[in-house]
C-alpha cells in the first residue's frame, strides 16, 4: 500500500502551488488577460501552464506547507503581489486613457461619450480610442510576455512566504499612481498647446470680426484640428508608453 505523508506533499506541490496563485492574480487584474471575452477556465489553465513551465527557474524558493499555519498568509502574499503587478498595468493603460480625456476635452469632444464594457463606466470617444491603442500596443510590443516573464522575475525579488506589507512598501505603488497624472498631461500636451493656439486665434479673429458667428465655425475647425493633431501624434504613443510600461514592470524585478 503506497502511502504519502504531508511532507511529501508539502515538497511536491508548494513550488507549483504557490506561484499558480500569483499568476492568477495577475491575469485577474492586469489588462487584456482580465478581459471578460477571456473564459475563467482558460485563465486557471493557462495559469497552470505558466507556473509549471517556470519551475526550472524557481529553485531555491522556500517550501510552505499549504496544511500549516502560514499557508494563509503565503496565499495572501502572492494574490497581493500578483494583484499589485496588475494594478500597476492597468496604471499604464488608465494614463493613456486619461491622456485621450485630456485630449478630448479640448477638442469639444467629451460630450460625446460612451459605454466602456471593459470599465464598465461611461466614456469619451477619444479616450476609448486612446485606450484601444494602447492595447495594440501592449500585443504588438509584446507586452503580454514581458508581464509573464516579471511575473517569474518577481520571485527572485519577492519570494515564496514573505510579507506583503514589506512588498508593498518596497513597491511604492503610490509613486506610481502620482506618474499616472504627469504622464497622462506629457502625453496630452502637444494636443493641449495646439488646441490652446487654435482657440487663441479664433478669439482674436471674433474680436476683429464680430459679425462673425465664431461659435458656428469654431467647432469644426477645433474638431478637424485636432483630427490632424492626433493622426500626427498617434505614431510617437510609442515611446510614453514604452517609459512608463518599463517603470511599471521594474518595480518587481528591480529589487
Amino acid at each position: 500500500m503506497i502511502t504519502l505523508t504531508e511532507a511529501q506533499l508539502s515538497a511536491w506541490l508548494s513550488p507549483l502551488l504557490w506561484p499558480f496563485f500569483r499568476v492568477l492574480a495577475v491575469f485577474t487584474a492586469a489588462p487584456v488577460f482580465s478581459n471578460r471575452a477571456f473564459p475563467m477556465r482558460s485563465k486557471v489553465g493557462l495559469a497552470l501552464l505558466v507556473a509549471l513551465c517556470a519551475q526550472p527557474s524557481l529553485n531555491g524558493q522556500p517550501q510552505v506547507s499549504f496544511i500549516g499555519p502560514q499557508a494563509l498568509e503565503t496565499l495572501i502574499q502572492q494574490v497581493g503581489i500578483g494583484l499589485a503587478m496588475g494594478f500597476a498595468v492597468q496604471i499604464v493603460f488608465a494614463a493613456m486613457e486619461l491622456a485621450g480625456e485630456l485630449i478630448g476635452l479640448q477638442m469639444g469632444l467629451n460630450f460625446a461619450t460612451f459605454f466602456d464594457p471593459s470599465s464598465h463606466t461611461q466614456s469619451s470617444a477619444v479616450s476609448i480610442f486612446f485606450g484601444h491603442m494602447t492595447v495594440l500596443l501592449f500585443i504588438v510590443m509584446n507586452g503580454h510576455l514581458l508581464v509573464l516573464l516579471a511575473v517569474i522575475r518577481s520571485f527572485d525579488a519577492f519570494p515564496v512566504g514573505g510579507s506583503l506589507m514589506q512588498m508593498l512598501g518596497k513597491v511604492r505603488l503610490f509613486d506610481l499612481g502620482a506618474e499616472l497624472f504627469s504622464s497622462a498631461l506629457w502625453i496630452a500636451m502637444p494636443m493641449i498647446a495646439m488646441l490652446l493656439l487654435v482657440n487663441l486665434t479664433l478669439g482674436i479673429i471674433s474680436r476683429v470680426a464680430p459679425q462673425m458667428n465664431i461659435y458656428a465655425i469654431g467647432f469644426p475647425v477645433t474638431l478637424t484640428v485636432g483630427l490632424l493633431g492626433i493622426s500626427v501624434t498617434l505614431p510617437m504613443l510609442d515611446h510614453p508608453y514604452s517609459a512608463l510600461f518599463a517603470r511599471a514592470i521594474d518595480l518587481f524585478v528591480a529589487h
